[in-house]
């Protein structure tokens, strides 16, 4: 639908673009500018007009209220809770009750029934503040926006409490804190037609993770209903990643499904007193995720169109910020507001500050972390906005929900907790502006936690955030990576934990050299895969119902634990790409599997399960061959249908050449085959038969990683669990050394890669050095090591550059004790 129009006070979306923030706002420039340029890409922007600016200020002028609204705020004290109340009072009762010059009122109006001559009558009225939406400042959710109205009646009113919400009193707070004038700033207002996402679903995306700044991640969240309750935080929304680079390539790379509770919908209050009202939603919905996976594809596809088209536009890189919303009539999906992110787009990058608990405690709340940060303080429990004023410095912000209106003592926090909310509400978003740690959809935090106890908020685990009983020590790092060099040897990292992926990849790396697959197993899956591939045959009851629970949504049951393996590598992959990603397949003992839920009628007991049935000998074993099947599933769906190919495989535990011939058929029934599609696949080298038959092993497999924890114990005959021998257990020890000096050597001769990705580089810097004086290949750390051994590194390949000392020709005799 094309309207023109030569009036005064109102632009029609086809008339405005970017460049008329001043006129219309950021928010209406926006959806002008994406109604104009992008609807011939196949973004679906919902139709309206703009009330300008001018008309704001005629309001103002014509109503004497321009002069009034600067004696009022002449005393404005923001650090005074009553004071800025009464300010933002007296301004919002004089506005209200302020009545509309007539000519326009006539013009509202009129760009309404226009609007309504072949849509529904049903309007949104959005607030669009002409200093909002700047890089450095995100005026968005201040001001107010009204759904399903309908009438001249209700528009006007809403356009009016539209201009009042300019002085709110986060509002009025917010502008004095960065230093904008109150008068210098108006507020236009866009009238959109309603998508019937009460019929629905809705939601919020970034194209940007919010936490890390990991620019190749489509971040969704979506929830049912209108989408009001997702941006203040009402609910706990479905949680979606998808990776561009791939996507951009034609693949389906979802690397996370997060299923939120969802518990509540804003729906049409029809026949009742209001606008809208909340409802209930049912158990079976809040079960089951708010989008097809086509529809989080398509979501991401549009994300990304709009961040190129604002980047190109702005000539530099622009994540945005975006809400979207599907009609329940028509089943389309559509884009009604998009905006730049203002937090994670304007870090440097150079710095890297990380965060650490150096010691325990007791997990009180847990909920989805924002920021990665960790602070400490005294619980501050407010249950409602009229308690704000009980709020100090350095306290640590409790309750059920913020909104706007919670601005003013948000930055006074040490740390926020909600009961509710994603990652997209009103509090994380807040957060991160502020640095501050924040945990959201902490169910019952208000009720856990009580006034003036002393606590620690951790957001530096991960996807998790937890309260801990009391204040823990925690140490802050900061690196400047603006100076850092690489060294010629590739120092990887060790990587268990997805959650963790996005913000470990900040870390100058060549990549993963050891991704476990234990971790998600426990921790995602939590299953015996064989529990899964037999489900109807389960004996136990509750164990049926625990699986039950634990794959709601997934009537095949197999298909869960591919799913989930998949995402977890994916989202691992995806953070380092397009370096290597060395992913071992799993490597669980006997009695770790019999742990999983449903797993002790699988699993024979062992009395040394650590050179036991493990490994290799499981795979092609009837008696877990078609679980291994699962896993070789999930990771060609890794490398297929998500389109990273970095990712590269490799087989624990592998004892003799016959059994790595056994392995690979298993695979290659699985659609696994070496060498296709660039499939490599490496063999740990942790087993003296693996030193001494390593150019056998060279025949058919890519390259080692020595696991230098098994290949201790085996070469000193030490079990690595038992305490009393502990003493003896070495990777120093000279024949465990010459053992490595040996296969460094063999892989050599044969052309094959090969790294270490055991403890002791981690532990040991003088076996680090080893390593490199031996030549080998890449070095895999846990991620606390990797920028001091770099260091390390490029100071030992200096100096061995100086002297002139060949690779290969020192320490392989073990180090004095």
């Amino acid at each position: 639908m094309s309207i023109s129009t030569t009036t005064e006070f109102t632009l029609w979306f086809n008339e405005i673009g970017i460049d008329d923030i001043p006129i219309v706002g950021g928010k209406n420039a926006s959806l002008g500018e994406m109604f104009g340029e992008l609807q011939a890409e196949g973004i679906a922007v919902p139709n309206g007009f703009a009330i300008t600016a001018d008309a704001y200020r005629l309001f103002l002028h014509a109503s004497r209220l321009d002069r009034r609204i600067e004696q009022i705020l002449s005393d404005l004290d923001t650090s005074d809770i009553e004071n800025l109340r009464d300010r933002g009072s007296q301004i919002r009762h004089a506005i209200l009750s302020a009545p509309f010059p007539h000519n326009l009122e006539k013009e509202i109006c009129d760009a309404y029934d226009k609007l309504c001559q072949s849509q529904a009558p049903d309007v949104a009225v959005r607030s669009s503040a002409t200093a909002e939406d700047l890089p450095d400042a995100s005026f968005a959710g201040q001001q107010e926006t009204y759904l399903n109205v309908r009438g001249h009646g209700q528009l006007l009113d809403s356009c009016r409490r539209c201009f009042a919400s300019l002085f709110t009193d986060r509002a009025i707070s917010y502008r004095a804190d960065k230093g904008f004038g109150h008068t210098k700033i108006a507020l236009s207002i866009g009238v959109q037609q309603m998508v019937r996402s009460d019929l629905a679903t809705s939601g919020v995306m970034f194209s940007i993770d919010t936490e890390t700044g990991f620019k190749d991640a489509v971040l969704i969240n979506a929830a049912y209903g209108l989408g009001e309750n997702v941006v203040q935080g009402s609910i706990s929304p479905d949680e979606f990643y998808v990776f561009k680079p791939t996507l951009k390539q034609g693949y389906r790379p979802i690397l996370k499904k997060h299923l939120g509770s969802k518990e509540f919908k804003l729906v049409y209050d029809i026949g009742g007193s209001r606008m809208t009202r909340n409802i209930p939603v049912p158990p079976d919905d809040r079960a089951r995720f708010a989008l097809s996976e086509d529809e989080i594809l398509q979501l991401a596809r549009w994300a990304i169109i709009i961040e190129q088209h604002y980047s190109k536009k702005r000539g530099r890189p622009t994540p945005m910020d975006m809400e979207w919303a599907k009609d329940g009539i028509t089943g389309k999906l559509f884009i009604v507001q998009a905006r730049p992110e203002t937090v994670q787009s304007q870090r440097t990058g150079k710095i890297l500050e990380t965060f650490r608990l150096k010691e325990k405690g007791k997990r009180l709340v847990t909920g989805r972390s924002v920021g990665e940060r960790i602070a400490v303080g005294p619980v501050r429990v407010i249950k409602d906005a009229q308690q704000l004023e009980l709020f100090q410095d350095g306290e640590v912000l409790v309750t059920d929900k913020t909104d706007p209106d919670w601005e003013p003592i948000m930055k006074k926090a040490a740390a926020i907790v909600t009961n509710r909310g994603g990652r997209t509400c009103h509090a994380a978003i807040v957060s991160r502006e502020l640095g501050l740690p924040a945990i959201v959809g902490a169910a019952e935090a208000t009720e856990i936690l009580t006034n003036g106890k002393s606590v620690t908020v951790s957001c530096a685990e991960g996807d998790a955030g937890y309260v801990y009983d009391g204040q823990l020590d925690f140490e802050v790092q900061q690196v400047d990576l603006g100076e850092l060099a690489r060294p010629n040897v590739h120092i990887m990292m060790n990587v268990a934990n997805p959650d963790e992926a996005f913000r470990l990849a900040q870390i100058p790396s060549d990549g993963v050299g050891l991704a476990r697959m234990e971790f998600i197993i426990n921790n995602s899956i939590q299953i015996h895969p064989q529990a899964l591939l037999g489900f109807d045959k389960l004996d136990d009851p509750e164990t049926k119902q625990r699986i039950s629970k634990i794959t709601a949504g997934y009537e095949d049951k197999p298909q869960f634990f591919i799913d989930m393996l998949a995402a977890g590598v994916g989202q691992i992959a995806a953070a380092f790409y397009p370096n290597d990603v060395i992913v071992r397949m799993s490597d669980f003992k006997t009695n770790e599997y019999a742990n999983l839920l449903g797993g002790s009628p699988f699993e024979p007991h062992e009395e040394n399960p650590m050179i036991g049935f493990r490994g290799a000998s499981r795979y092609y074993d009837p008696r877990y061959r078609d679980a291994f099947g699962l896993e070789c599933q999930a990771m060609r769906k890794v490398r297929e249908e998500m389109g990273l190919t970095n990712v590269k495989l490799m087989i624990p535990f592998c004892r003799t050449v016959e059994e790595g011939r056994n392995v690979f058929e298993v695979m290659e029934q699985h659609g696994l085959k070496r060498g296709e599609n660039g499939l490599e696949v490496y063999v740990m080298c942790e087993l003296p038969s693996n030193v001494w038959c390593a150019a056998e092993f060279a025949e058919i497999f890519d390259g080692f990683s020595i696991g230098s924890n098994d290949l201790t114990q085996l070469t000193l005959g030490v079990d690595r669990d038992s305490e009393i021998i502990a003493h003896i257990f070495d990777e120093r020890n000279a024949a465990v050394t010459r053992a490595i000096a040996s296969a460094i050597q063999a892989a050599k001769r044969a052309g094959r890669k090969i790294g270490i990705c055991g403890q002791a580089p981690s532990d040991y810097p003088e076996f680090a050095r080893f390593l490199v004086e031996q030549g080998i290949d890449s070095i895999s750390l846990n991620p606390d090591a990797v920028l001091k051994t770099t260091l390390d590194i490029l100071q030992l390949e200096k100096e061995l550059a100086n002297t002139n000392t060949p690779a290969s020709q020192s320490h392989a005799e073990g180090f004095p004790s």
